[in-house]
């Protein structure tokens, strides 16, 4: 009892201290590094949320997936669409997130049926091309009957009202003040938490076990009376669910949103931060997510470091992003292919192809 008792106290308290260094995190970064990085931290929690509801189809039930961010569309376009002055609509949040949720898990369901057969390379292509063509037709989708605006997008969505509170406005609480950066950081904090908690709950369901041996080998899981067809329709769905939401709470914190949002390449940085992280662990997709956010944002900061040394700028900081973004992937897969936090299990996969004659354990061993 002498050693459970400090150990739950530390527990309980570096809970508390990260709750406070979670609340405190956006007036620290507004004073030290200005209300634009606060916005950078909104965007990283939205990141958060797409990859850890693609890590759901990639992570945990092995679907490669590389059109992720039609869902993120599907959900963004619904809000857009029902709240704001295209049709003359304002539907209140509270139903258009789970509208959107909804909405895009019948769309991951519809990407899903046809794909059941697929694995691999094939897939992958499969899902691309679904991508691209929720992309080209949002694109287009202005005549003969003008929907979503085509490339011009829809302007002045409505921000998200909860209890007469506007998160678009700038509020004051005792005496301190909530710009909309700051309103949406502690309204995304809670979309992830709860994100995490499920992503959670699920991988420790006995749906996330049938997933794991779906992705360890479909064959004998479906010999072992697994329903393989629902329980992969069923990942789609979660984890286009998860995008749906995530493309709500984007449109409205933008006010505006156009299909450039939605390209391939932002499809492929979702699961590069899947990748690089740890595919199927938590923690490590919620890393992957934050530094590819962060990072590429500090590296504009180049540009003016060249600027001071050699007066003059050498190489466009966007050109040396992508280089040193290329340089960070060949790396990783060099030198860390399993990702920076691995799951236990492909740790594990990995060791074993170092050493081969030593068969892997099948099994997590207790502690």
């Amino acid at each position: 009892m002498r050693l459970v008792a400090p150990t739950r106290r530390n527990a309980w308290l570096s809970f508390v201290l990260l709750g406070l260094l979670l609340g405190c995190l956006p007036f620290l970064v507004d004073a030290g590094l200005g209300r634009s990085w606060v916005r950078i931290l909104d965007f990283a929690l939205l990141y958060m949320m797409l990859a850890l509801g693609l890590n759901i189809v990639v992570g945990y039930a092995g679907l490669l997936d590389l059109g992720y961010i039609a869902f993120y569309a599907v959900g963004a376009y619904l809000y857009a669409l029902l709240a704001s002055p295209q049709f003359g609509l304002h539907l209140p949040f509270w139903v258009l997130l789970p509208l959107g949720a909804c909405v895009a898990a019948v769309f991951g369901m519809l990407l899903g049926a046809p794909t059941l057969r697929l694995r691999g390379d094939y897939l992958a292509i499969v899902t691309l091309g679904f991508g691209e063509i929720i992309r080209i037709f949002m694109n287009n989708l202005d005549a003969p009957v003008n929907i979503t605006n085509g490339p011009q997008g829809i302007t002045l969505i409505d921000p998200i009202v909860i209890g007469g509170l506007s998160f678009g406005q700038t509020h004051e609480f005792a005496g301190i003040r909530f710009s909309s950066a700051h309103s949406y950081y502690y309204l995304f904090l809670a979309a992830t938490l709860l994100v995490i908690f499920l992503s959670m709950r699920l991988q420790d369901s006995r749906i996330g076990r049938a997933w794991a041996a779906i992705r360890e080998d479909e064959t004998a899981a479906a010999a072992m009376g697994i329903n393989t067809r629902n329980l992969k329709l069923l990942a789609f769905a979660m984890g286009a669910s998860f995008g749906g939401v995530a493309g709500g709470l984007f449109a409205a914190f933008q006010g505006f949103i156009s299909p450039e949002s939605f390209n391939l390449l932002e499809s492929i940085m979702i699961l590069c931060m899947v990748v690089l992280g740890g595919m199927g662990n938590i923690a490590g997709v919620m890393l992957g997510a934050f530094l590819l956010t962060v990072l590429p944002e500090a590296l504009r900061y180049v540009g003016d470091v060249q600027r001071w040394y050699f007066g003059r700028i050498l190489v466009d900081p966007a050109d040396l992003r992508m280089l040193l973004f290329g340089l960070a992937l060949v790396g990783m897969m060099l030198f860390r292919p399993e990702g920076m936090i691995p799951s236990a299990q492909r740790r594990r996969e990995f060791q074993h192809q170092d050493a081969p004659d030593e068969p892997p354990p099948l099994y997590d061993q207790q502690k």
